[in-house]
């Protein structure tokens, strides 16, 4: 339906009719979208195409998404002007197309340069044991520290986005997903060294019995979770994306479970789980979990809790749990495990734990973003929304509320127009 939307009259109907024109939008972009596909991207993400050079690199906007592709051993260059107050960041996901063929070393890489080309970080993801494709993500990050000289100043930079791999990976081109972000800075530096001393020990089975949830197909659609034991279907070479809330001072820890299943045979690198910080950094992960149709069980190794400091650490244990707000889960699955077991949707759980009391959050001199955890945020988790389906309940609340408010207009308006009619008849005819 290639309809515009409006033509209402009156300021209250025309806010009503906008929010419902927006809701209109919305749902028509979801039954046009249909079955999600191999990775959902960000919706509205602007497309781009990175430089060979410096010289020509397109400028990224902070906290706005981009779409573009990355051919074998290609180098991608893109430009962010800095402050000298913000910590900045940059992250891309790569999608190679489904089923293409990748090897243990394939890799993608996000390094951020200052304009004399040094690194002010970069890192790499590989798909290592697990040799299937699947979404890759990486991030790098310019880091304002008070005793140091290297990439503090305000000034141009640039984001290369690398793709090495082998020949067996094909000249098919990897989608790119490109996301960037200002942290701002704080007005009083507290304590610059990590805390040597954490809980460790993993905790008790959430309580509660198994619920299901369904998760997404990418970071932007991820399922919202809670603390709790989550059941979900998984198929051979599909990856399903969670989102949990964890707070400043909060520690995560989380497992997920294969299913048993009929046949005889072997997979090795079957289930790879991966866990990404709010920029799409990996934290953690586990790739090397071989299959014989017997059930199988995979634990993250424990992870610090979430502290501003963090971020001065050398270790990228600590440094990657930099930040509070959605944490997200990536579990997939092997396509081989199709080819051995049948393909067909095999039973997947996790279990998810959250210890540790929110705190305060770091003394920030503008709004945190998307490094924080709010009160909407953990009613997403418990509802398990994603992004865009909380989006679109906000859309129904304006909806809702725009209707009730022209209807309120319209009942208050008919009855002053009844009131004056009353008043007319009862009074005494003029005299001429």
């Amino acid at each position: 339906m290639n309809r515009r939307c409006g033509g209402a009259g009156g300021r209250v109907v025309r806010a009503g009719a906008a929010a419902l024109c927006a809701a209109a939008v919305l749902t028509g972009q979801a039954w046009a979208a249909g079955q999600p596909g191999p990775y959902a991207f960000a919706e509205g993400a602007r497309q781009t195409h990175g430089a060979s050079s410096t010289s020509e690199a397109p400028q990224l906007t902070a906290g706005a998404t981009y779409r573009d592709s990355i051919k074998s051993g290609e180098k991608l260059v893109y430009r962010v002007d800095l402050d000298a107050d913000h910590d900045a960041y940059v992250s891309a996901v790569a999608v190679p197309r489904a089923g293409a063929k990748v090897a243990y070393a394939d890799a993608l890489k996000v390094s951020l340069q200052d304009r004399d080309g040094y690194d002010c970080s970069s890192n790499e993801s590989r798909f290592g044991s697990a040799e299937f494709a699947r979404p890759l993500a990486a991030y790098a990050h310019r880091t304002i520290e008070k005793d140091s000289s290297s990439c503090q100043k305000g000034d141009s930079y640039y984001v290369v986005v690398e793709r090495s791999d082998k020949d067996t990976a094909g000249a098919e081109p990897w989608d790119l997903e490109i996301r960037h972000e200002l942290e701002p800075g704080v007005t009083s530096t507290g304590p610059t060294a990590a805390p040597s001393v954490w809980p460790s020990a993993s905790p008790p089975l959430p309580g509660g019995g198994p619920r299901e949830r369904k998760g997404g197909s990418g970071f932007h659609d991820a399922t919202g979770l809670t603390e709790g034991e989550w059941t979900d279907r998984i198929e051979p070479g599909q990856s399903r994306f969670y989102r949990v809330p964890v707070d400043w001072g909060q520690q995560i820890f989380a497992s997920a479970d294969l299913g048993s299943s009929t046949g005889d045979g072997f997979v090795g690198g079957a289930l790879a789980i991966t866990l990404f910080n709010p920029m799409q950094g990996v934290v953690a992960g586990t790739e090397s979990v071989s299959y014989t149709g017997k059930q199988k069980s995979a634990a993250l190794d424990p992870l610090p809790p979430v502290r501003y400091e963090n971020r001065y650490d050398s270790s990228d244990k600590f440094e990657d749990m930099r930040f509070a707000g959605w944490y997200y889960l990536r579990v997939s699955l092997n396509p081989e495990v199709g080819e051995e077991f049948g393909k067909k949707p095999y039973g997947l759980t996790l279990r998810v734990s959250v210890r540790g009391q929110a705190q305060q959050p770091p003394a920030y001199e503008g709004p945190a973003g998307i490094f924080a955890v709010t009160a909407d945020d953990r009613d997403q988790a418990a509802s398990g929304q994603s992004g865009p389906e909380a989006e679109r309940s906000d859309t129904m609340k304006v909806v809702a509320a725009a209707g009730i408010g022209t209807g309120t207009v319209l009942v208050a308006g008919l009855g002053v127009w009844t009131l004056l009619a009353r008043r007319r008849a009862a009074a005494p005819p003029a005299s001429w």
